[in-house]
């Protein structure tokens, strides 16, 4: 029979907080908090500990930055969009006549209003623009992509 070595005590003072949560942890997991608070040492004495978190923190970073570029891809789509919609807007609208531009003025509040909310109900049930838009070619295609190539 081989003899198993005996652990040695340790004494730690902790925050109350902290006790808390691990006697809470300890209790869900039906497991001593002396294992838990041993196994969490280990994690952290273990010399692959820096990797893990290293790991874990680029994987953030990258999420992050697919985050970011998509956000940046989005303004660059509203800016073009604002901008094509200007310049059709000046090329294809004649000026009114001062009569019609009068009673147009009167009006524009109630067109302004139908507008917002028009927009407003497109922004909560969608779809939005950037979904009707292709992704760059090196992304994976999304489902309502996958669906307009599946009709061609």
């Amino acid at each position: 029979m081989t003899m198993r070595k005996k652990k040695a005590a340790f004494s730690v003072y902790l925050d109350p907080e902290i006790m808390k949560r691990l006697s809470a942890y300890a209790a869900r997991r039906e497991q001593p908090m002396s294992l838990i608070a041993e196994a969490a040492v280990a994690s952290f004495l273990s010399p692959d500990a820096d990797e893990r978190r290293e790991a874990a923190i680029a994987k953030r970073l990258d999420q992050q930055d697919r985050r970011l570029a998509r956000l940046e891809r989005d303004v660059g789509i509203a800016v073009e969009t604002l901008a094509l919609f200007i310049r059709f807007w000046l090329t294809t609208t004649p000026p009114l006549p001062e009569p019609a531009a009068q009673a147009a003025r009167a009006k524009a509040g109630a067109r302004y209003d139908n507008f917002v909310a028009a927009l407003g109900r497109r922004l909560n049930e969608g779809p939005k623009l950037r979904q009707e838009i292709m992704e760059d070619m090196d992304l994976p295609p999304t489902s309502h992509q996958d669906h307009n190539e599946t009709q061609m």
